[in-house]
């Protein structure tokens, strides 16, 4: 089996950590956030990845090179010249994704964080014999986005309908898809919209069917959403093998802490805090709902929370960093600063309070 990961462009969304590496490389829960999908389409027998990117294709095949040895799994780049939406893609990666054979393909958008029920997926897919499956998942406000509306029992999609006014139903698209190779006869290269131009045809010839994803979802490409999907990412941690969990009496709720991170005395850590590679944690040190990436300094009694350090950055003593502030690649924080949602960008040196959200060239 074949797989297409919807990269796309610039990941403006999550920056000033993207200004370091293409977002897929951003690390999520001390992985980068693409390599979850590709372990997960792996464990399903997939063979080959293609990765539809317009932006920074060298970085990321240099990193995968490396990874693609270790997984068995061959991965591709297609690359736009122009930005072709999100179905466009497919018809520019054809000759990757058909070999002759009639098996199915997935398709992801690259910032969607699940537990990838893809066994489920395929199962279902065989079984209700049309072109293509989508994912869908339940959400509490339904009007922010396109709604799916499907058959209960059957799970055949009837129609989309965008941010309705009127309740329609509260199931919408994941972002996760199993296509038929048909589909992509479907599909002109050109810039187009998979999910208002495609699917809606699909739909139009009663081929189209969704399934409900169990377990979490959520679209982490930009912070306040990657800190409530590393809170979920953790609580599924938790309930599949939580010995991959920090365990001691300094720890609170659910923690991922790398092995060769070094955590101090006295400390407070947690809830939903994953800390990276080769960081160091002095005593006295509290974090919470934060990443800390690799190779960060937390000198004693600094305060972290709600919160993303970016690599290699360092934050002085009794400092306190909160509010949803992002620290670029190599940022440094003087001691006994105060930050409320400061937005920096790599290589800069704080040295005065961020006293309100603002962005820090």
């Amino acid at each position: 089996m074949k797989a297409l990961i919807l990269v796309g462009g610039f990941g403006t969304r999550l920056r000033p950590l993207t200004l370091s590496v293409p977002k897929p490389l951003v690390c999520f829960a001390n992985k980068p956030m693409i390599q979850h999908q590709i372990e997960a389409l792996k464990e399903v027998g997939v063979t080959e990845v293609v990765l539809a990117i317009n932006y920074q294709p060298e970085i990321m095949l240099n990193f995968l090179k490396e990874f693609e040895d270790k997984l068995h799994i061959k991965i591709t780049c297609s690359r736009e010249s122009e930005p072709l939406g999100t179905a466009g893609p497919l018809a520019l990666a054809r000759a990757n994704l058909v070999d002759g054979s009639s098996e199915p393909f997935f398709v992801l958008n690259s910032d969607v964080i699940s537990e990838y029920p893809f066994a489920e997926l395929i199962k279902f897919h065989k079984s209700h014999g049309g072109e293509a499956t989508i994912m869908v998942t339940k959400v509490d406000e339904p009007s922010k986005y396109g709604v799916v509306v499907m058959e209960e029992k059957t799970g055949k999609v009837e129609k989309f309908v965008e941010k309705p006014k009127m309740f329609v139903g509260n199931k919408v698209n994941a972002g996760i898809y199993l296509l038929n190779p048909s589909v992509l006869d479907r599909i002109e290269l050109k810039p187009t919209s998979i999910e208002k131009e495609i699917f809606p045809n699909i739909a139009a010839d009663h081929k189209l069917y969704a399934m409900v994803l169990p377990g979490f979802w959520m679209d982490i490409g930009q912070p306040k959403d990657y800190i409530i999907g590393l809170r979920l990412y953790l609580d599924s941690l938790r309930k599949k093998s939580s010995s991959k969990l920090a365990v001691g009496s300094n720890i609170v709720g659910n923690v991922l802490v790398h092995e060769s991170a070094k955590i101090g005395d006295g400390c407070l850590i947690g809830p939903d805090v994953a800390i990276g590679p080769g960081c160091v944690v002095e005593s006295g040190v509290r974090l919470s709902s934060c990443t800390v990436m690799r190779g960060v300094h937390i000198k004693k009694h600094a305060c972290i929370s709600s919160s993303i350090i970016g690599w290699h950055s360092s934050v002085g003593r009794w400092a306190r960093i909160e509010n949803m502030t992002i620290l670029g690649e190599d940022v440094h924080v003087s001691d006994e600063i105060y930050s409320n949602g400061g937005i920096v960008l790599p290589h800069k040196e704080i040295k005065s309070s961020i006293l309100k959200p603002e962005i820090v060239m």
